[in-house]
């Protein structure tokens, strides 16, 4: 595949089941808050995930989180129903750029 060829997203949601809180960065808190996004930011306040192993779980009670909570099934694909805002880690995500993608190419060298 040609270096300059952008692999376009299947909607699988795959990547999106790292949990959100987990990755949240100062700006994007800042940028919710700015936007009056109470419903995001009660759900990260509340969640305090944390890695423990291969897991993240709520520091609060330990429950395992299951994926990002904005992530929403819509009939036959997954959507984000906070897209518009979403965090910059899934801005900045590029289909097939991580292993976590099964549309991840291992390249030969």
């Amino acid at each position: 595949m040609d270096s300059n060829q952008r692999i376009t997203c299947k909607q699988c949601g795959t990547c999106c089941l790292a949990h959100i809180s987990a990755y949240a960065s100062g700006e994007d808190i800042e940028r919710w808050n700015r936007e009056g996004r109470d419903d995001i930011l009660h759900i990260i306040e509340h969640e305090h995930a944390m890695w423990v192993g291969d897991h993240l779980v709520s520091s609060l009670d330990g429950h395992y989180l299951h994926g990002c909570p904005f992530l929403t099934w819509e009939g036959a694909h997954y959507a984000c129903s906070i897209y518009v805002t979403r965090p910059s880690v899934c801005r900045n995500y590029e289909p097939g750029s991580s292993e976590i993608c099964p549309q991840f190419k291992r390249t030969e060298k």
